[in-house]
């Protein structure tokens, strides 16, 4: 029987899945991008979790798709593959809670495209970032699509026209990464940010991460408007009127639905 594509783990309200395929340089193939699908549906559904945590064994974080299951002329078999990992990648977007990224070493082609759809990604200062797809003839049309987003235009097309990659520093300056640290702090440090985003309400959390993904295309004034609207939404929920008085009465929160410390 074939070892799980992807190990799921729990320590408290973190949630850490992990790619286990260093071998193969943990390809997103068909397998693998479904049982990661299912595994953040799971963190997603279960109310104690509050942030997730995607790594990768070995020195690769991931090599992107599997060759194999695209050098095929089956167009069938090509949009299941397509499909799968545009469900993966919506379900990041999806999860409930903060998602984070912690990579590394080489995340290239549709494995740099998942780094883009976390929420925020660690790297280690080795780590590498790539969409070279151009260099083999299969130009980085999915990968383009969150990678866009996380560096704007002109910095993806530097990146998709030359299929260059770029280092972890790079990364952080061109916003696709948050932090970077020594290789062996790489773990430490993603634990702890994990714990300080578990550490507030998943209610808050989830209202957040909502109006992150539906406020930065707006336009200013509707921008206010809409953020202003989540606010009042969010500051009638039972956990903002209990951290409102936890602060006033200098206590710790305590969060409905497991979601606090």
């Amino acid at each position: 029987m074939a070892a799980a594509p992807v190990i799921a783990t729990r320590d408290g309200a973190v949630a850490t899945l992990v790619l286990d395929e260093p071998a193969r340089r943990n390809p997103l193939s068909l397998a693998t991008m479904r049982a990661l699908t299912a595994e953040l549906r799971r963190a997603g559904d279960d109310p104690g979790v509050r942030a997730v945590v995607v790594g990768a064994s070995g020195t690769v974080f991931c090599a992107g798709h599997d060759l194999r299951e695209l050098a095929t002329e089956d167009a069938a078999a090509l949009e299941e593959v397509f499909a799968a990992c545009a469900e993966l990648m919506l379900a990041v977007h999806r999860l409930p809670v903060p998602v984070i990224a912690r990579v590394q070493g080489l995340a290239t082609a549709a494995g740099c495209q998942l780094v883009a759809a976390c929420d925020l990604a660690v790297a280690a200062e080795g780590a590498r970032f790539a969409t070279p797809g151009v260099r083999i003839g299969l130009f980085c049309s999915t990968p383009m699509v969150e990678v866009a987003r996380a560096v704007g235009r002109s910095r993806a097309a530097l990146m998709l026209y030359t299929g260059d990659p770029i280092d972890a520093v790079t990364a952080r300056e061109w916003g696709l990464v948050a932090e970077v640290v020594a290789p062996d702090e790489l773990e430490g440090a993603t634990a702890a940010l994990a714990a300080r985003i578990a550490a507030s309400s998943r209610s808050t959390l989830t209202i957040g991460k909502r109006a992150i993904a539906d406020n930065l295309d707006l336009p200013l004034a509707e921008a206010y408007a809409h953020a202003s609207g989540v606010m009042c939404v969010n500051a009638v929920t039972a956990d903002a009127q209990e951290g409102i008085a936890a602060f006033l009465t200098k206590r710790q929160p305590v969060w409905s639905h497991g979601g606090g410390p």
